[in-house]
C-alpha cells in the first residue's frame, strides 16, 4: 500500500482521491478552503452541470486545447461511468436541451454530498484548511535532466516526489502526490495558480494561461446602452482578418463592457487561441433563419403597416424594443424620416445591418468572471495514459492545473472527472 496526498479538493482532486483509495492506498486529500468542491458548488449558476450525455467521440469535439492527449483518459472513464457513480451514491440526474446533466434536484450540493459519501466509504482523510506551500523531491537518478528536454522535447524522470511542504512548515511524507489545484479562473475559491507554480520549481513548463468561457469586450460604445439585453436565436461569426474561427447559435447578453452569453463564452475559447488579438471583430446575423430577401420582404410588410410613421417608430416589431434605437443609429436612416420616404438602398443597408452587425473585441473579461483556464502545464510533459509527469517520478497532475480546456456544457467537469479518475488509479 502506498500512501498518497491528493493537493486540492476540487472535481479532479475528489475524483483522484476516490480512484486512488480503490486500489487501497493510504489517500489524504488537502483542501486549503473550509469545505471540498467550492468551485464545483458555484458552477452552472449553481446547478453543476456535471458532464455530457453525448457520446465519447463527441466529447474529444468539444475540446479546444490537446483533445488527442484526453484520449486514455476520457476512455477510460467517461461520462455514462461519471453520471453512474453519482447516481450510485444517491444524486440521481437528469439530461437536458444539449445533452447536459444535472442533478434532479438543480442543486450543486446534492453533487458535492454524493462525493463525500463516496470518499467516506473509501476511508479517504480529508484535510480542510490545510494550504500546502511546495514539493518535496528527491533524486531519482544520478544524470539529472539534460538541455535535451528543452532542445529536443527528450524528457526522462530525473527526481521522484516524497512528500509537500505545509505553509505552515510541516512536512508530510508521500510515495505519490496528485496536483490537482486548478488553474486561474475564480480565485475566490482558491485558484491563484498555486498548482502551477509548484509544477514550475519542479522543473515543467507552463503554457500561458489566459481567461476561458469568459465575456468578450468590445470597442463599440452602443453596446454599452444595450446593457442587460438577452438575444436567442443569433449567430455569430469570429474573424481574425478574413479567417473564420469560430461560427456558433445560440443565446448572447450585452453588458456594460461588451457582449457575453453562451454563444459568446464559447466564442472566447477561440479568441484565446487567435494570435493577432487586436484583428478580431465579431459578425451577427440577427435574423439567421431569414435570407436577405426574405427579411427585405419582412422589412416592407412592416413599413406597409407604418408607411405615415417616423422611422425610429418602426421596428419595434423586427427588434425588442430597447434595440430598436440602436438598429435606427447604426442604419444611418434619418430618425425622423417617413416610412414611405426611405429608398430601396436604405432599406437594402438595413437588410446588411441586420445580418451582419460587427463588433470589434478588445479584450475578455478578467479571472473573476472566466468560468475556467486556458493554458497551464504543458501535456508534452505529462504521460497521458497515466497522468504521470515525465519529469518527475511518482507526481501527477490532473484538472484544470493542465493544459487542456473545452467548450460550455459539462465537458471541462468532465475532463476533471477523466483526467482524476485515471490519475489515482495509475498510482503502484
Amino acid at each position: 500500500m502506498s500512501r498518497v496526498i491528493i493537493v486540492g479538493g476540487g472535481a479532479a482532486g475528489m475524483m483522484a482521491a476516490i480512484s486512488a483509495a480503490k486500489q487501497n492506498h493510504q489517500v489524504i486529500l488537502l483542501e486549503q478552503n473550509e469545505k471540498t468542491g467550492k468551485k464545483l458548488f458555484i458552477t452552472g449558476k449553481g446547478r453543476c452541470n456535471v458532464t455530457n450525455a453525448c457520446e465519447t467521440d463527441k466529447l474529444f469535439e468539444n475540446v479546444i486545447s490537446n483533445p488527442k492527449f484526453l484520449y486514455s483518459a476520457f476512455h477510460g472513464f467517461d461520462n455514462r461511468q461519471v453520471m453512474a457513480l453519482l447516481e450510485e451514491a444517491g444524486c440521481p440526474l437528469k439530461t437536458e436541451r444539449g445533452e447536459r446533466v444535472f442533478p434532479v434536484s438543480d442543486h450543486s450540493s446534492d453533487v458535492l454530498s454524493a462525493l463525500q459519501r463516496i470518499l467516506k466509504k473509501n476511508r479517504v482523510e480529508v484535510r480542510l484548511h490545510t494550504k500546502v506551500q511546495g514539493l518535496v523531491t528527491k533524486p531519482f537518478c544520478d544524470e539529472g535532466v539534460s538541455e535535451d528536454i528543452k532542445t529536443k522535447g527528450i524528457l526522462r524522470q530525473s527526481s521522484c516526489v516524497c512528500g509537500v511542504c505545509l505553509t505552515d512548515g510541516t512536512k508530510m511524507e508521500a510515495d505519490a502526490v496528485v496536483l490537482a489545484t486548478g488553474g486561474l479562473s475564480y480565485p475566490s475559491t482558491g485558484s491563484v495558480g498555486d498548482g502551477h507554480r509548484m509544477a514550475e520549481e519542479t522543473g515543467h513548463t507552463v503554457k500561458n494561461c489566459t481567461p476561458a468561457l469568459v465575456s468578450l469586450r468590445v470597442s463599440e460604445e452602443w453596446c454599452r446602452h444595450l446593457q442587460g439585453l438577452s438575444l436567442k436565436n443569433v449567430s455569430l461569426t469570429m474573424r481574425d482578418g478574413k479567417k473564420k474561427v469560430y461560427e456558433g447559435f445560440g443565446e448572447m447578453l450585452f453588458t456594460h463592457l461588451g457582449v457575453s452569453g453562451p454563444l459568446i463564452l464559447s466564442a472566447s475559447s477561440f479568441y484565446g487561441k487567435c494570435k493577432k488579438k487586436d484583428e478580431i471583430v465579431l459578425e451577427l446575423d440577427l435574423k439567421p433563419a431569414l435570407t436577405e430577401e426574405q427579411l427585405d420582404k419582412r422589412i416592407l410588410r412592416d413599413f406597409e403597416e407604418n408607411q405615415n410613421k417616423q422611422f425610429k417608430n418602426s421596428l419595434n416589431k423586427l427588434f425588442p424594443s430597447k434595440l430598436a434605437p440602436v438598429m435606427t443609429e447604426l442604419s444611418d436612416i434619418a430618425p425622423e424620416k417617413k416610412v414611405h420616404e426611405i429608398t430601396r438602398e436604405e432599406r437594402k443597408k438595413l437588410v446588411e445591418l441586420t445580418k451582419q452587425i460587427k463588433l470589434h473585441v478588445t479584450g475578455t473579461g478578467d479571472w473573476s468572471e472566466a468560468v475556467i483556464t486556458q493554458g497551464g502545464i504543458s501535456v508534452k510533459e505529462v504521460n497521458p495514459s497515466t497522468m504521470e509527469s515525465k519529469l518527475v517520478k511518482g507526481l501527477y497532475f490532473a484538472g484544470e492545473i493542465l493544459d487542456v480546456d473545452a467548450l460550455t456544457g459539462g465537458f471541462n467537469l468532465q475532463i476533471a472527472w477523466s483526467t482524476g479518475y485515471l490519475a489515482g488509479e495509475s498510482i503502484r
